[in-house]
């Protein structure tokens, strides 16, 4: 759907000014105020990044490796909060976590979980510095573009850097998860990573520096290698 016609179906407010700020170039998201993000309402903001819907793919691989509910999940860099609203509505057993070093998109995403009713425990940290528990399952859509990497204007001008960009060419998040976190697993394992489209070589080559795993490369729905599937050897 076009911008203008998204804004005249969704907005509830003064729709010549919301055609403005939109004419500046600001997203359509960001006007409106929420998005749909797996069939939840999630409020979004110039505090985090806007949900894609390539991110509820991760969503879709992680629910299908958690068969067994009473499981320890974590979402490092939660960002608005949807990836583990959207485990928590699916599966309500699971204990999840999630972690961002925004303190302002953590208010985001904690108005969030309210507004879906879920329980999850947020913390404030940098997701490189891991929380002492054990899980079962890691998910992630850390920052991956490089620095010098090609961005929409409108993503660059509005979408929070912290949220977009990362040291070592775009991989430090990936390698320092895994290396981070090896000693926060339980035996039995899954790893699940947001990826550039380029980047799913180079990702599992660096978990089989760190762990005794298996990696696969996964592709979206628009056929671009997008996500990569770590698992412990004794799954």
């Amino acid at each position: 759907m076009e911008g203008i016609e998204y804004l005249k179906k969704y907005y509830k407010g003064n729709i010549e000014d919301a055609i403005k700020r939109y004419e500046n170039g600001e997203p359509v998201q960001y006007i409106v105020g929420d998005v749909d993000f797996y069939g939840n309402t999630i409020k979004v903001d110039k505090r985090v990044l806007i949900p894609r819907f390539e991110t509820e793919g991760l969503c879709e691989i992680a629910l299908s490796c958690l068969t067994n509910t009473n499981l320890n999940v974590i979402d490092l860099g939660t960002g608005s909060g949807c990836i583990p609203i959207a485990l928590k509505k699916k599966l309500p057993n699971i204990n999840m976590d999630a972690v961002d070093i925004s303190g302002d998109a953590l208010d985001l995403a904690k108005e969030n979980a309210k507004l879906n009713n879920v329980e999850i425990c947020f913390y404030n940290r940098d997701m490189l510095n891991p929380v002492d528990k054990k899980y079962d399952l890691i998910i992630s859509n850390p920052p991956y573009l490089p620095h010098d990497g090609e961005i929409m204007d409108i993503v660059k001008n509005n979408e929070p850097h912290l949220a977009l960009f990362a040291d070592n060419n775009g991989y430090y998040f990936y390698e320092g998860i895994l290396k981070n976190y090896k000693e926060h697993l339980n035996d039995k394992y899954v790893i699940l990573f947001e990826i550039g489209y380029n980047q799913g070589e180079k990702v599992c080559e660096l978990s089989h520096t760190y762990l005794d795993c298996d990696a696969v490369v996964k592709k979206d729905l628009q056929g671009y290698d997008r996500y990569v599937i770590i698992t412990s050897k004794k799954n």
